[in-house]
């Protein structure tokens, strides 16, 4: 078999520092939205899928599968929880997509949750760096701000990219960010913030880094003959999915200017989707840093390498230029729950070709990309979907 699959019920929490909500709450909250918004019965769901990287860290609880399904009132279907570092959701919607696909499911529940607060900073990061390679990165103390910095500064030394090019991914992120209710800083910033923000790993400083966020999001897929039976409005379909892996450390990566994660991911989905990197009119991508929004549109076929910190610069990837970059505020300013980022993006596109994206709305867009790396590009997943 091989059947269409559509997403036909959304649903997300406020992203943030949320100390009065608890895991549980927030997947039960933005899994109800879904399947309200799908207009679904809970008997009809077949399966659930959750991605969720570091709950037995965070909060300390494991087995959430099991713990969300008895939550949601979906015993006793099937569920299994996906774990690929931030790539963790965009893993769960993909195996969701892929049971539909087969012919074995005709509706599943994806969600994606991660509770990073309940910690201090420091155990936070600890948490997070197990994500990197732990013998040769985590031990010498290397976190993923200077990972990330590695790659800056290789891509600065390459291609001419610039500080200011840097700072201005996070600029226009926040201008974003700040027309998104549910993004965890909605506040313009200017590029003297980010260049006279404190230094983190050398180029990056603060305002070049991704956010601690709690959060959630879930949504409903279905096959074709289900979402037309079900759906009032007209679905959003996945046309192409995509996933591709890397080494987990940069000392064995063939380049530090490429995530060759992103390039495999985006050339299964571009190819299952029967379309080019030009056909496409809007993307969320993984800025967990601002280097990582730059090499992620170049890796994507959206601009030659090396050429990605011009175009931002230039106004391309705005909401009003060539291709306009999350919309949302990315992980930047909407916030990176880790677990749940992925789920996050898709329904960013959605709601995007919906029409419903209220001040930071695309003009007419018909087909959207997700891109969310693991790591600093062990792993890589792509999806994209058409009005």
């Amino acid at each position: 078999m091989n059947k269409e699959v559509a997403v036909i019920g959304v649903g997300i929490s406020k992203f943030g520092e949320l100390w009065d909500r608890s895991l549980r709450n927030l997947i039960v909250d933005v899994g109800t939205k879904a399947i309200n918004d799908a207009g679904v019965d809970r008997k009809d769901i077949d399966a659930l899928f959750i991605g969720n990287m570091s709950a037995g860290q965070f909060v300390k609880q494991e087995h959430i599968a099991s713990l969300i399904a008895d939550q949601l009132g979906l015993l006793p279907k099937p569920s299994m929880r996906l774990e690929s570092a931030c790539a963790s959701g965009s893993n769960a919607l993909r195996a969701a997509y892929m049971s539909i696909k087969s012919g074995m499911h005709d509706i599943a529940f994806v969600g994606g949750v991660e509770k990073m607060t309940d910690l201090l900073t420091s155990s936070t990061q600890s948490a997070l760096a197990t994500a990197a390679d732990q013998e040769w990165e985590a031990f010498y103390g290397v976190t993923f701000p200077g990972l990330y910095a590695l790659l800056a500064r290789r891509h600065m030394y390459e291609f001419g990219t610039t500080r200011e090019q840097l700072a201005q991914v996070a600029v226009k992120n926040h201008y974003n960010g700040a027309r998104n209710p549910t993004a965890q800083f909605q506040k313009e910033i200017s590029l003297e913030t980010v260049l006279n923000s404190p230094l983190v790993a050398d180029p990056l400083r603060l305002f070049d880094c991704s956010p601690i966020t709690d959060g959630a999001a879930a949504v409903i897929l279905a096959s074709k003959e289900k979402a037309e039976e079900i759906s009032e409005e007209e679905p959003v379909w996945i046309i192409g999915s995509g996933a591709g892996t890397d080494t987990l450390g940069l000392h064995d990566r063939e380049s530090l200017t490429t995530l060759n994660a992103t390039v495999e991911a985006a050339r299964q989905a571009y190819e299952q989707a029967h379309v080019e990197p030009k056909d496409i009119d809007l993307a969320e991508v993984h800025d967990c840093f601002t280097i990582a929004e730059i090499l992620a549109i170049e890796d994507l076929g959206f601009f030659k390498k090396g050429k990605g910190g011009e175009a931002t610069e230039r106004g391309e990837t705005a909401l009003d230029g060539k291709i306009p970059i999350n919309t949302s505020g990315g992980l930047k300013s909407k916030g990176h729950p880790v677990g749940a980022t992925g789920v996050a993006q898709i329904i960013e596109i959605v709601e995007q070709l919906r029409g419903n994206a209220g001040e930071r709305q695309v003009k007419n867009p018909k087909i959207g990309l997700t891109h969310n790396v693991g790591g600093s590009g062990g792993s890589a997943v792509v999806h994209i979907l058409r009005k």
